[in-house]
């Protein structure tokens, strides 16, 4: 075989390799989610808010984390409570990985919510969980940027009204990017399975 008829084969073994490479790489398995994927669609975790210590925090705080955040607040008569138990059980499921996770309980309730009823309130129900107080204007921006929504109800003159809010469980991996959605009626299968998912996915190196 001459040099010329020589190099272009090994040219082209090279492009075949290349092109057998890239396609193993395009094959490789996506993670098998349970709950809705949302990647791509929702922003990063990204705020300025004050934690339960009354310190301020931002979303690169919680950088190798995996992050379930939450709307709410501490006077909520029923979703909020249930959510966060069940958040509780779904991480006693999880086991070793949940140390890798962090609750962040956002108050839609600036009013009433202070760091120190926020954590006293949170802590009841998980030590992994954080809450989360701003401004008005920082917690309807945060509310915005993630789609969800809020209404204070008229205060009725003895300082007691509701909130209402969305209910969704926005899930973050720990670089903060958005991945899944998820429901307080979502099954606790379903979220442990994603959360091992993910968890093992931040495990590797």
């Amino acid at each position: 075989m001459k040099p010329s008829t020589c190099r272009r084969a090994l040219l082209g073994l090279f492009a075949l390799v290349a092109i057998a490479v890239l396609g193993a790489c395009q094959r490789e398995p996506q993670p098998e989610w349970r709950l809705t994927d949302v990647s791509g669609h929702l922003p990063d975790l990204d705020f300025r808010l004050t934690d339960d210590n009354g310190k301020p925090v931002t979303g690169a705080d919680f950088k190798g984390k995996v992050v379930l955040m939450y709307f709410g607040y501490t006077h909520c008569p029923d979703v909020c409570p249930l959510t966060l138990t069940q958040l509780h059980v779904i991480l006693d499921r999880l086991g070793a990985p949940a140390d890798r996770v962090r609750i962040l309980f956002v108050s839609v309730d600036p009013a009433r919510d202070t760091p120190a009823i926020m954590h006293d309130y949170v802590n009841a129900f998980d030590k992994r969980a954080v809450g989360l107080v701003g401004s008005n204007a920082e917690v309807e921006a945060l509310a915005k940027r993630y789609r969800s929504a809020f209404t204070r109800e008229p205060d009725r003159g003895d300082g007691n009204y509701e909130v209402s809010h969305s209910s969704a469980i926005y899930i973050f991996d720990g670089q903060g990017k958005a991945r899944l959605l998820a429901t307080p009626s979502a099954a606790q299968d379903d979220i442990v399975h994603d959360l091992h998912l993910l968890t093992s996915m931040e495990a590797q190196p």
